[in-house]
């Protein structure tokens, strides 16, 4: 697994060997980064269920100028330590170790802000829909936030959640992309639904 663009696009990551840990494929990973290209320089970035930290450390190789990883599991979050250590981004990169629907609601709480936000839980749980639902309320969301869910081919999800709602959807293999914003129009399927 590496950093697939920007500063330190190449270098390898730290890797956890527990099958729990499901990290993005780095073409799924490019393929997601691609879409939200124009959103991720200057951006505060949320990344739940972070796991070894792909996504997120992605994002600050791309120009986010923060982010923040959550997951529950202390042996995830150690790794995203050493993966930050590594690629010099301590300063830009916070660890929370919590479940997520609690870390949520006490960032909330706090005044934080995101513009970008992925959730990629482990697969089958039906996770993502109960997330979904703590961020519509808009309290975590920047201005014009885009909010990105990662789930199983067979799983699902409603095309609105209370403000957010569904601007794009992709399938790569196994993987489905969903993307959000809020107030928008409707659902779309096309690229331009998140760059715009």
């Amino acid at each position: 697994m590496r950093i697939i663009g920007g500063a330190k696009g190449g270098r390898r990551l730290v890797e956890w060997e527990d099958s729990a840990i499901r990290p993005m494929r780095d073409f799924v990973r490019g393929a997601l980064f691609n879409i939200v290209a124009d959103f991720v320089p200057g951006a505060a970035f949320l990344d739940l269920f972070c796991g070894t930290g792909s996504v997120g450390l992605e994002a600050l190789s791309r120009g986010a100028r923060s982010c923040t990883f959550v997951d529950r599991s202390s042996e995830a979050c150690a790794i995203v330590r050493r993966n930050l250590d590594a690629l010099d981004f301590l300063s830009v990169g916070e660890v929370v170790e919590g479940d997520c629907p609690e870390v949520i609601d006490r960032l909330a709480r706090v005044g934080r802000r995101f513009d970008l936000v992925f959730a990629g839980p482990p697969y089958h749980r039906e996770l993502v829909p109960g997330i979904l639902d703590r961020l519509a309320d808009g309290r975590l969301l920047a201005a014009d936030p885009v909010v990105i869910a990662e789930i199983h081919e067979l799983e699902s999800l409603a095309p609105r959640f209370g403000e957010l709602e569904l601007v794009d959807h992709r399938r790569y293999g196994d993987n489905q992309l969903f993307f959000f914003r809020l107030g928008t129009d409707g659902a779309h399927d096309d690229e331009e639904a998140v760059s715009a």
